[in-house]
């Protein structure tokens, strides 16, 4: 992946930014919900991309992908360079950057124990365990 970032990095450079970076999303959901005693929401899902924004002519470019291969992250870079160029046509003055080093970081959120890795059974049948506790109060009409 940081290989991906540095080529299209390179892209938006040699297209005439004067910044960029990039950013790589790698999200995982999932979506459980109870209402009454019944399973309301199943679904889960999870996308992997790479989004990236420039400044080129004095104006702000954004772009992302989900190609995430040499062609698709510099056909990114490519766009971000472009929709910078075209909105540098109607600014009133070039963005100014504070004057700040280069940072190159990793983050991932501290999970102890991977959400993922629990059966959906078992997470469905907590919450529903909760929503029988809940209609059990007087007075709650609605779990």
């Amino acid at each position: 992946m940081w290989d991906y970032c540095g080529h299209s990095l390179d892209t938006a450079r040699f297209r005439g930014a004067t910044y960029a970076d990039v950013r790589v999303m790698h999200l995982r959901q999932r979506d459980l919900t109870t209402k009454n005693g019944r399973v309301g929401t199943l679904s889960q899902s999870e996308s992997l991309g790479l989004g990236i924004r420039v400044v080129a002519n004095g104006a702000w470019g954004f772009a992302s992908t989900d190609q995430l291969t040499q062609h698709g992250v510099a056909a990114c870079a490519v766009q971000a360079v472009a929709i910078a160029k075209a909105s540098a046509l109607a600014k009133k003055d070039n963005v100014q950057l504070a004057p700040e080093g280069v940072y190159v970081d990793s983050w991932q959120s501290p999970c102890r124990k991977d959400p993922f890795e629990i059966p959906v059974d078992t997470q469905v049948n907590l919450l529903l365990a909760a929503d029988v506790a809940l209609r059990k109060t007087k007075g709650v009409t609605l779990s």
